[in-house]
């Protein structure tokens, strides 16, 4: 992203590209989800940074002895009759942020509800709006250190001197009501590993 202003270019400096994060992700939910053998994909193919974040959700999952299953979207109409093609055929649901996913948030886990599909999510935000769990980069904290680096340029330094950063800090978040629901039981060392807990 580039902002000009009195003649200052402005680099979004944190990029988030972490190829170890899609096999932590399918560990956590192989934890609370212990009989999971098929995952399935649900991802916007459209968008291309997805279509990269499939293919390392794809690999982690093959990697942990996983049947992989990919649910392709490109719009709202897709959603329903997605999930009712792979029906029965997945135990736990990888759901790929997207801004198609996110204005869909609330229908795709109630569709997942609905499914009896436990999810995951890279961001806190779905976990607030149903989903089981997340586990990802701490937006706070990205926050945080891009405002360091907007502090840094206007107290003038060079954009192209600054470092790229990738993230240091993880969230992981669990929404109980959603486990009961699911008729899950979340271990309590799982619990106390937890950033938050929604109940």
């Amino acid at each position: 992203m580039h902002c000009h202003r009195n003649s200052v270019t402005v680099i979004h400096v944190t990029v988030i590209q972490n190829p170890d994060l899609a096999g932590k992700q399918v560990e956590l939910l192989r934890e609370v989800v212990p009989d999971l053998r098929r995952l399935a994909i649900l991802a916007n193919v459209g968008n291309s940074i997805a279509s990269s974040v499939v293919r390392e959700v794809q690999a982690a999952a093959r990697t942990l002895g996983l049947e992989v299953a990919t649910l392709e979207i490109r719009r709202a109409e897709d959603i329903a009759p997605g999930f009712e093609a792979f029906k029965g055929r997945a135990d736990a649901l990888y759901i790929v942020n997207d801004p198609l996913v996110n204005t869909n948030r609330v229908r795709i886990n109630t569709l997942a509800l609905a499914a009896r599909l436990p999810t995951i999510y890279a961001q806190s935000d779905y976990v607030e709006a149903g989903a089981l769990m997340s586990y990802g980069p701490s937006y706070p904290h990205l926050w945080r250190r891009a405002a360091d680096y907007v502090d840094k340029i206007l107290r003038r330094a060079k954009p192209t001197d600054l470092p790229v950063e990738q993230p240091t800090r993880f969230d992981l978040v669990i929404n109980l009501t959603t486990a009961k629901a699911l008729g899950l039981t979340i271990p309590e060392s799982f619990l106390l590993r937890a950033d938050k807990v929604i109940e």
